[in-house]
């Protein structure tokens, strides 16, 4: 995409990107386009039954027709580790575990300062679980993956790729017999979303940038992928948080992205403008103020409904949700 100066009217496009029609002619605000839920936080500290500063950035999935989240919880030393909470409607009524899921394993030399941001996509071909989450370790944060069936016992498979690397999830299904990793290193000072493959899952290669930062744009000093891939009849519909870093701390907010379904490496589209900002009193005030950070969504196939769960302020885990049509419509209005 052309970079231009921030000033610089985008002639003849404002309108239509800015508010873009429907079929049935209804109108789509990007700034009302995800809602937010009324009880949110969903989850907060004081649902858990042992001592947690924080509980945010959770993956998302469904299994046994319930919504079920893997929650970052940060403990009153600063390490996280990873905790299943259920939920029969994916709202409210929430059973948080009451013991940890996910520890670190003292014995893994990437695990040594906590676990953190899981995502999480269902194999078919394995048959499992895959989880993608931030290991951080003695040389700095990196990519992990474990397995399971049913969120009681793990089977880590390591570390995928060396220090600095966060933000990283598998897509759901291989391209070309080769399973492929969406995650964010940090490149020569610069944070871009790339994507790497690999036969086994084990050695990683034909690393490529996929969605670059765009300088001074909302997202203009680093992207990072957000909730897991979803899989649409128009392409891969990502999620992502963008950082621009002003006066008084670095703002996240949320955009998105379709990447084409047979060849993912390629960026069809890309919202121009953010579509979830850090505004409710839950976003602006905690151990990190001004972040909505999406990292688990969950799409309801009869409402079509696209539920996504996100941190609030590095603190709590909140709710917004959105039509999918709306979603996939205002994105195809920016192609790259």
């Amino acid at each position: 995409m052309r970079d231009r100066h921030p000033d610089t009217p985008i002639k003849g496009r404002v309108t239509e990107r800015r508010v873009k029609l429907t079929a049935s002619g209804r109108m789509i605000n990007p700034r009302s386009l995800f809602h937010r839920y009324p009880g949110n936080p969903i989850l907060s500290p004081s649902d858990w039954s042992y001592p947690a500063n924080a509980v945010f950035n959770p993956g998302a999935t469904e299994i046994k027709g319930e919504t079920l989240l893997l929650v970052r919880v940060e403990d009153m030393r600063g390490f996280s580790h990873l905790t299943v909470a259920r939920s029969s409607d994916g709202r409210g009524d929430w059973r948080v575990a009451p013991q940890p899921t996910l520890l670190p394993d003292e014995k893994i030399q990437e695990e040594p300062y906590g676990l953190e941001d899981p995502r999480i996509v269902y194999l078919s071909e394995e048959g499992r679980y895959a989880i993608t989450y931030v290991s951080f370790s003695k040389g700095g944060p990196l990519i992990s993956l474990a397995m399971t069936e049913e969120f009681q016992t793990f089977h880590r498979m390591g570390a995928l790729l060396p220090p600095e690397d966060k933000d990283a999830c598998l897509f759901p299904r291989r391209f070309g017999g080769r399973y492929a990793l969406i995650h964010r290193p940090i490149i020569r000072g610069e944070a871009h979303i790339w994507m790497c493959f690999s036969p086994d899952l084990k050695h990683w290669g034909d690393h490529r940038v996929v969605i670059p930062r765009r300088p001074r744009w909302w997202d203009c000093h680093k992207v990072g992928l957000g909730t897991q891939p979803i899989e649409t009849k128009d392409g891969w519909l990502i999620i992502y948080h963008g950082i621009r870093v002003a006066a008084s701390g670095s703002l996240y907010r949320v955009g998105f992205a379709l990447l084409d379904l047979d060849e993912p490496w390629k960026l069809m589209y890309r919202s121009e403008e953010w579509v979830l900002s850090p505004s409710a009193p839950y976003e602006q005030v905690g151990d990190v103020p001004g972040v909505v950070f999406p990292t688990g969504a969950l799409v309801d196939k009869n409402s079509n409904e696209l539920r996504i769960y996100y941190g609030a302020a590095d603190t709590v885990v909140a709710l917004a949700t959105a039509n999918l049509t709306d979603v996939l419509t205002l994105c195809k209005a920016c192609p790259v």
